[in-house]
């Protein structure tokens, strides 16, 4: 039914059209070609010039009205403290464009109407004027070059890799057709090596097991940072391409298979400090579930997230994962709450190279679960003892 209501459109526009151009031969032949040819171009004329200024008009109230939505205005404060200097970047960038947008956008439909044909005006011949062509030459060339070295300031502080003795917390996130696999390390702060070769149903990303870096790494079901810590994060790719994009922090690195990046940046609000901000907007004071009037409020459900933004197959939409931005103390006490996945899953198992032996994981020494079942416990999965 709806398909046959868009034909029938169609065909009445196309009805209307034809109509429309009968009419117009109609009139040049009772008025004659020349004064209905006068009267249809400053009809034109006035029709163009009526279509630039709405276009303008709605242009710029448009952009006003949905620039928290969709320009990172309002409420949508960066949540890192590079993403300032890419938002003052961009404000630059259109102040700047939007003023040429709008003088050429006049000047481009006043002059459509200006210089209408009319019967008996000449053109005026106006070939050459050096100074003029210095300044609409020069003009673009300085602020085109203030834009780019100003980008290049920005992205050079962005992406200037951590220097031997800075401070920082460091994990991984590896994109595959449909998830992030996330992994950070355990209390050595440091990751643990990797090769494609290993990966199999129960090595999801390949980890060697015979590197004592790998047996206290941990894969969170979502992300936790730091505030105020400079973190680092190594981003990879298992398949095809993604992109991992954390919007609120204005971060976005493509992962590549077979060519690891890199991105770092400093988380500057803690979740529930960005949750305070959001609560001072009333489109944020409205329920998060609409046909639900009792549910929570908007704001209250906020949560920071990483999505992909490179399309990478049918499923791309799902390769979502909650980020939670908390104090240095709780980060901390997250990390250590952490279960390692080498001791939860694979130790004492036919993947573990390392079965039967004694190993020792942050200065303790673990015995597998073989030796907890002799000691007559039958809860535990290993069995640990300080050295």
């Amino acid at each position: 039914m709806t398909a046959l209501a868009i034909i029938g459109c169609i065909l009445l526009v196309g009805l209307v059209i034809y109509q429309i151009a009968r009419i117009n031969e109609i009139i040049k032949r009772i008025k004659g070609e020349e004064t209905a040819f006068l009267q249809s171009n400053n009809n034109t004329a006035i029709a163009v010039l009526v279509f630039g200024f709405l276009l303008l008009f709605l242009t710029i109230y448009t952009s006003y009205y949905y620039k928290n939505r969709m320009f990172g205005y309002g409420p949508m404060l960066s949540a890192s403290e590079h993403g300032k200097l890419i938002d003052h970047s961009m404000n630059t960038m259109l102040i700047l464009t939007g003023i040429v947008y709008v003088i050429t956008h006049i000047l481009l439909f006043y002059f459509s109407y200006r210089y209408r044909y009319q019967k008996g005006k000449k053109a005026w011949f106006y070939p050459h004027n050096n100074k003029l062509e210095m300044v609409w030459t020069l003009t673009p060339f300085f602020v085109l070059a203030f834009l780019a070295i100003e980008g290049l300031m920005v992205w050079n502080k962005m992406m200037a890799d951590v220097k031997p003795n800075d401070k920082y917390v460091e994990f991984e996130v590896t994109g595959m057709q449909f998830a992030w696999l996330v992994r950070y390390p355990g209390v050595d702060g440091k990751l643990g090596t990797r090769d494609f070769k290993l990966i199999s149903g129960t090595n999801d990303l390949g980890q060697d097991w015979n590197d004592p870096k790998n047996w206290d790494d941990f894969k969170p079901d979502e992300i936790v940072l730091p505030k105020g810590k400079k973190v680092r994060v190594r981003i990879t790719s298992r398949d095809v391409l993604h992109s991992f994009f954390l919007p609120h922090f204005r971060v976005k690195m493509d992962a590549v298979p077979g060519m690891p990046t890199y991105f770092i940046f400093t988380p500057s609000m803690t979740t529930e400090e960005y949750k305070n901000n959001l609560k001072k907007y009333p489109e944020w004071n409205v329920p998060a579930d609409p046909s639900d009037p009792e549910s929570k409020m908007k704001w209250e459900t906020f949560t920071f997230e990483l999505a992909c933004a490179e399309l990478c197959g049918d499923s791309h939409f799902a390769m979502r994962r909650p980020v939670r931005v908390v104090t240095p103390e709780q980060y901390d006490a997250w990390v250590k709450s952490q279960q390692s996945y080498y001791l939860a899953n694979v130790r004492g198992n036919d993947d573990d190279p390392n079965k039967g032996k004694s190993i020792k994981i942050n200065g303790v020494v673990n015995n597998g679960p073989a030796a907890a079942a002799d000691s007559g416990s039958e809860t535990k999965t290993d069995s640990t003892k300080a050295e």
